[in-house]
């Protein structure tokens, strides 16, 4: 999870589930983004009642995990 992203930091426990406000303004993107990749099949999410979609935590660390950089590398000449 980013840090940003991560309310373990807050000193609150992360929670499981998150609406899709929470999981936009947590991770940066647009509600639309986290919709598109909801009916693309590229993050689960389920129906609390009606109206109510959430999606767990553990999926959007999944979906936005970090890109790995690699170390600089070393130049003998300089």
């Amino acid at each position: 999870m980013a840090l940003i992203a991560n309310p373990a930091l807050w000193g609150q426990p992360v929670p499981e589930w998150l609406s899709l406000q929470q999981a936009a303004l947590l991770y940066g993107v647009s509600v639309d983004t986290l919709r598109r990749r909801i009916r693309h099949g590229q993050l689960r999410a389920s129906r609390f009642g009606q109206r109510l979609i959430r999606v767990r935590t553990a999926d959007l660390d999944e979906l936005f995990r970090p890109i790995p950089t690699v170390r600089p590398i070393r130049r003998s000449w300089t």
